[in-house]
């Protein structure tokens, strides 16, 4: 019997929503749209967008930013007024289950090809099955990991993205320092994000004194701040934006080691999230490598763990796709 499942990645720019057909247990995907997140003033006002004629689901599942507590989230990217409830009650009162978008990558990614993964560090003797550790840099930093037990795969939401950022050498104590100074508390998002590789531009700017070129103002004045300094740092234009990118890889190497350590992640780590799949020259050069195996006696443990960046971006449509299909 075919039935028909409505899965969505929400996220602090877009929301993904994709329609899917479960049939004889196997899992196809009939229509999918990504919509600015903005676009909309709830997610109930995007699903029925999205649906139009194509009402009657049979299961709901949907990855959305932050904490998930009785139904509810409490996000930090997002304005809309997130439950489970809600949404079911806007659907006819179809099964409707709210996941951390991080666990949902993380389903997402065990059901990936390899064609879809680029690596950045070869395992040494992998084991068969292992925890999963997934980090995705994007809007935020979403963290979450994939435990192995019973011949199967659990997910577990974190809000880890939101630890405390722990600096490296002087000049990350002086970034922590300048972070702290606006911020309050120094995090690791403030860090590992889109927002994040502006802060630490902003940084090095004004430690190295080097007047900002015109023409990068031009391009950081007309839209995305940071889209402008990782585009100056890969076309090796700036050598402020160059170091800032540099930096941001060592540090996105050395935070992937540690929630990798965290959950003991022989399984792997996976690199999601929408700021890999563009940088990966950066990422491919040595700097997160250098990063990740900088833990002291615990690197011949970090040497048996491979890291792949996923190249596919609708790995969390994916896995939620596969919550709701087990949930049927």
């Amino acid at each position: 019997m075919d039935r028909l499942i409505l899965a969505g990645d929400v996220g602090g720019t877009k929301t993904h929503l994709g329609l899917f057909n479960q049939s004889a247990g196997t899992l196809e995907i009939v229509r999918e749209r990504r919509y600015p997140t903005s676009q909309f003033d709830s997610l109930e006002q995007a699903c029925a967008d999205f649906l139009g004629a194509d009402a009657a689901v049979n299961a709901v599942c949907i990855g959305v930013p932050g904490p998930i507590i009785d139904g509810r989230t409490h996000a930090t990217n997002v304005a809309w007024q997130l439950s489970s409830a809600s949404l079911s009650r806007a659907l006819n009162g179809v099964p409707v289950r709210l996941i951390n978008d991080l666990a949902a990558m993380a389903y997402g990614m065990v059901h990936l090809k390899p064609a879809e993964f680029a690596v950045l560090h070869r395992a040494e003797n992998p084991p068969e099955h292992g925890n999963i550790a997934v980090l995705a840099a994007g809007t935020g930093l979403g963290e979450s990991a994939l435990v192995w037990e019973g011949g199967k795969y659990y997910a577990v939401a974190s809000e880890g993205g939101h630890s405390d950022f722990a600096p490296h050498g002087d000049e990350q104590i002086e970034l922590l320092r300048f972070l702290a100074g606006e911020f309050g508390h120094a995090s690791y998002e403030r860090v590992l994000s889109g927002p994040g590789l502006w802060n630490i531009y902003r940084f090095l700017r004004r430690e190295s004194r080097a007047e900002e070129p015109a023409w990068l103002s031009g391009q950081i004045a007309a839209g995305d701040p940071s889209a402008a300094v990782s585009e100056a740092a890969l076309a090796g234009r700036d050598p402020v934006c160059v170091h800032a990118l540099t930096m941001f890889c060592d540090i996105y190497g050395s935070e992937a080691a540690n929630l990798a350590l965290k959950v003991l992640a022989l399984g792997g780590v996976f690199l999601g999230g929408g700021i890999a799949p563009k940088i990966l020259p950066m990422l491919t050069d040595g700097t997160f490598v250098r990063g990740f195996l900088s833990k002291g006696r615990l690197n011949e443990i970090l040497k048996r763990i491979e890291v792949r960046v996923s190249l596919n971006p609708a790995a969390g449509l994916l896995g939620a796709a596969h919550y709701a299909a087990a949930m049927l």
